[in-house]
């Protein structure tokens, strides 16, 4: 584990060195919570004046990776709801759960309070021809899971990964909670639904690990009842939906 300081003091040694315009900062992230390792990036929310423009960078810093999220004041807002209409919430969550960097006009204060208000708000709701087009897709890759001979493993991880992906989105929709992808997915997926989250989780262990579809499909077909069955025969898809 890195130092706790560490991280934090690498983080304002590089907005003063790439920054020094910057109105305020907040890191997130594994360093914000102590989590750090030697290897971990360090992830920045950066406001910056009016006159800059809004981006996205990553940068190398006293040899750590920086993933940065540059905003200008004016186009911060407009972001947090670019940000909602994802459901994953990324950099929503940098403003209300990270560590403030530096604050000098009250503007990182002030879009704390904003990101909040928004995460509050939970993520959109699918609409329904977005849940009946998951649920439709949730079916067929948990049918071709279990007709993937265990011999095609290329295959058969494939489709575990597809499925697991496509229930986590359904899932956390159910839910109304935020969703993720990479190690975001799994720790998404518990918050928002413990048990059912962890068969999925655990299913698609089986197949890494034994080559077993039958759990994760199992857990798939359980959740795609609580959301009125899977869907085959009947679905429907328009041009342009």
């Amino acid at each position: 584990m890195d130092d706790p300081a560490a991280p934090t003091a690498q983080a304002l040694s590089l907005i003063t060195s790439h920054y020094p315009h910057a109105l305020g900062a907040i890191l997130g992230g594994s360093a914000a919570q102590g989590r750090a390792t030697p290897t971990s990036d360090l992830d920045v929310a950066i406001l910056l004046p009016d006159s800059d423009t809004s981006r996205r960078e990553v940068i190398r810093h006293d040899g750590r990776l920086a993933e940065l999220f540059l905003h200008t004041l004016a186009d911060l807002p407009g972001f947090f709801a670019w940000d909602r209409a994802r459901r994953r919430g990324t950099v929503l969550f940098i403003y209300d759960q990270g560590l403030p960097l530096m604050d000098p006009h009250g503007h990182v204060s002030r879009a704390r309070t904003q990101a909040r208000a928004v995460l509050a708000s939970g993520p959109p709701p699918l609409t329904p021809t977005e849940r009946e087009r998951s649920r439709y897709v949730l079916t067929c890759f948990m049918d071709d899971l279990i007709d993937t001979p265990p011999a095609d493993r290329y295959e058969q991880l494939s489709l575990a990964d597809s499925t697991l992906r496509e229930a986590a989105h359904l899932l956390t929709a159910h839910h109304n909670a935020w969703t993720g992808i990479g190690k975001w997915l799994p720790r998404r997926l518990l918050s928002a639904d413990p048990e059912r989250g962890r068969a999925l989780l655990n299913g698609h262990k089986t197949v890494a690990e034994n080559g077993d579809p039958a759990p994760l499909a199992a857990a798939a077909e359980k959740l795609l009842e609580l959301l009125g069955g899977p869907l085959r025969e009947g679905y429907t898809q328009h041009w342009g939906d």
